[in-house]
């Protein structure tokens, strides 16, 4: 458990968001971050395009691979073949309260079911030597949380899990939509910090609501971790301190047009592999929110890198809109 201490801050899983040009952005704003794939299904990674599902550059690193699942079996097969692809973890989704996920008898609702994600696992700890986390809300519909979310911990803490992520809501599995169940029902924080004081010796991170490192960086005092979903997403500033402010890093903190600097090589890469200039530029738009320039920026990138033929003529023309000589100062540094 010890080892795992150096992922103290994290950004989320997050469908349709951190994909792999997502998390190759978010390598050049820190170093040190722990980065999630979107949540892939066991069947998927059996069955399916693995390079096209679960592929990653190797910049990416540290990297976590998110699978749902509820069959031990297949739990343990699909871990395997991610960590034969190179990923530093598998984590095992037990929050997503999605009607499709329900169905699939994996995400949120295994919050019912804390001896079966323990099933899972053991039988992925048995068959991976990188570690096997879990990402669990504090619990579903009607449960007690207290109860609940102890229940959860006990059955997969007992099982082997290197780590325990808390959403701290409650996911309501009828009446809620899963945008609904990401700010309706209100956050707990106190009852992830009664589950850390439980279990002292176990890592026990901390999501749901996390807006800013000034909000966020207190719990570091009780808990082991930090992960940002939507607000690192939007406001990737948040970023840009993670290194320094997280970690301890000596080095400067990277600025939006250094990273967009870095960032060049890779889009010129993917767009010489056929890929299309806005499906990458649309992870890029709140690089320089609240900056200068901000509103330009996301104008260019939203306009013009829909048109076919886009190229990185558009990254560098957005560029230019927001402070040049701001980037310059930032170069000469």
């Amino acid at each position: 458990m010890k080892n795992y201490q150096v992922h103290k801050f994290a950004v989320a899983p997050m469908m349709d968001w951190t994909d792999r040009h997502c998390r190759v952005l978010h390598r050049q704003l820190s170093r040190h971050a722990l980065l999630y794939t979107e949540m892939v299904t066991t069947g998927a990674v059996i069955h399916g395009d693995r390079q096209h599902l679960i592929g990653f550059s190797d910049v990416e690193h540290p990297i976590a691979c998110q699978l749902g699942g509820s069959d031990p079996a297949e739990m343990a097969e699909a871990a395997r073949i991610v960590a034969g692809f190179g990923y530093d973890e598998v984590n095992i989704n037990v929050g997503c309260p999605s009607d499709r996920v329900q169905s699939g008898r994996f995400g949120a609702c295994l919050m019912q079911e804390p001896d079966l994600v323990a099933s899972c696992v053991a039988a992925m700890k048995e068959a991976v030597d990188i570690p096997v986390t879990v990402k669990c809300r504090i619990g579903v519909d009607d449960q007690d949380p207290e109860e609940a979310l102890d229940r959860m911990a006990d059955a997969v803490f007992a099982a082997g899990a290197d780590a325990l992520w808390v959403h701290a809501r409650k996911a309501w599995l009828q009446g809620l939509s899963p945008k609904e169940n990401r700010d309706v029902p209100p956050l707990d924080y106190g009852r992830v910090v009664r589950l850390k004081q439980r279990f002292p010796d176990r890592f026990v991170g901390l999501n749901g609501g996390l807006q800013s490192l000034e909000q966020a960086a207190p719990f570091l005092e009780t808990l082991d971790g930090l992960m940002f979903g939507r607000a690192a997403y939007h406001t990737p500033q948040i970023l840009e301190e993670v290194d320094r402010r997280i970690y301890g890093d000596a080095a400067p903190d990277v600025s939006p047009w250094e990273a967009v600097t870095r960032h060049m090589g890779y889009l010129e890469d993917q767009l010489g592999k056929g890929v299309k200039l806005a499906h990458m530029t649309r992870h890029m738009l709140g690089l320089f929110h609240g900056r200068p320039g901000a509103r330009s920026w996301r104008r260019i990138l939203t306009v013009e890198a829909i048109k076919p033929g886009a190229g990185l003529e558009v990254v560098e023309k957005a560029l230019a809109a927001v402070s040049p000589a701001g980037f310059e100062v930032a170069a000469a540094e």
